[in-house]
């Protein structure tokens, strides 16, 4: 039992570093670009200060159907056409990026990143970490 244990723990405390050092690497951002990892109370402060951030969701339809933040737009970075149909959005607005945990928003930050958007803010733990009843 003991043996479980530790290897839970070792797992959990080898996911964590994993997860920093992408992190170190991923909210880099490039000179005269911004990329920021926020928690959810972060990200609640910058929508009420930047009314004009574009919000993108990129869980699978179902999920977004089931709830999200006010105003998202969905496009799931499953979709084969992500980088096509993300370029509908404006690359020089500010763009706040989420899913339900964060692992599919980090994937989209790489790739909204590489098609040059300029400011990107990011939901660390994503939807589920926010509260539709505190953050609006």
């Amino acid at each position: 039992m003991l043996w479980i244990l530790v290897i839970v723990v070792a797992v959990i405390g080898i996911w964590y570093a994993f997860e920093a050092s992408w992190d170190r690497q991923l909210f880099s951002a490039a000179p005269g670009h911004v990329c920021v990892n926020l928690n959810a109370d972060q990200a609640n402060v910058w929508l009420r200060d930047h009314p004009e951030t574009q919000v993108l969701d990129v869980r699978s339809k179902g999920e977004f159907e089931a709830g999200a933040l006010p105003g998202a737009v969905n496009i799931s970075v499953g979709d084969a056409a992500f980088d096509e149909k993300v370029t509908a959005l404006d690359k020089e607005k500010s763009v706040l990026v989420y899913c339900a945990g964060g692992f599919r928003s980090r994937k989209a930050v790489a790739r909204l990143k590489g098609l040059g958007f300029e400011n990107i803010q990011h939901i660390h733990r994503g939807y589920m970490s926010w509260r539709p009843d505190i953050q609006r």
